[in-house]
């Protein structure tokens, strides 16, 4: 397995796998997501790739088959009056193939993306995780994820 930035070439891969993961959510919550659709149009997903600051990483098999992604955005916080100054990495979605779950395409992902932000001087990786589905919240605490805050609602 591979992991790099994602190319144009990759787009076939990235948007069968962000149905995957957009059907994931729209089981644990049909009242907010649409089944059968995806988060970006193909022209966005260009946009991003060609983005320095969202970088996409694919892992990819010998045959150059698109196993799973890890789409980031670095945040900086500068100059509020109440925090430190700060560069974080935040993973805006992360998806492995079905059919490649459980060969550690996502831990692989995960530590490539944390090597990346150390590089990059990053303070921290944050990611949110959407409530229910407890095998991300299971896999993000074995890679040493910690919350950082919660998100609460109520339901009208």
């Amino acid at each position: 397995m591979n992991i790099r930035p994602a190319q144009p070439g990759d787009l076939e891969g990235i948007n069968s796998l962000l149905l995957q993961v957009l059907q994931v959510h729209a089981e644990l919550r049909p009242d907010i997501f649409i089944p059968g659709t995806k988060k970006y149009t193909d022209e966005e997903l260009m946009g991003i790739m060609q983005n320095p600051l969202t970088p996409i990483f694919v892992a990819e098999n010998e045959a150059h088959a698109v196993l799973g992604y890890a789409f980031c955005i670095f945040k900086e916080t500068k100059g509020v009056i109440n925090m430190h100054d700060r560069k974080d990495l935040y993973i805006d979605d992360l998806c492995v193939d079905e059919a490649s779950r459980g060969s550690h395409v996502a831990s692989s992902l995960c530590r490539h993306v944390t090597a990346f932000a150390r590089e990059q001087g990053c303070r921290s990786v944050t990611l949110n995780v959407w409530k229910g589905n407890t095998h991300a919240e299971n896999f993000y605490d074995y890679m040493g994820f910690q919350p950082l805050k919660t998100t609460m609602e109520i339901r009208l």
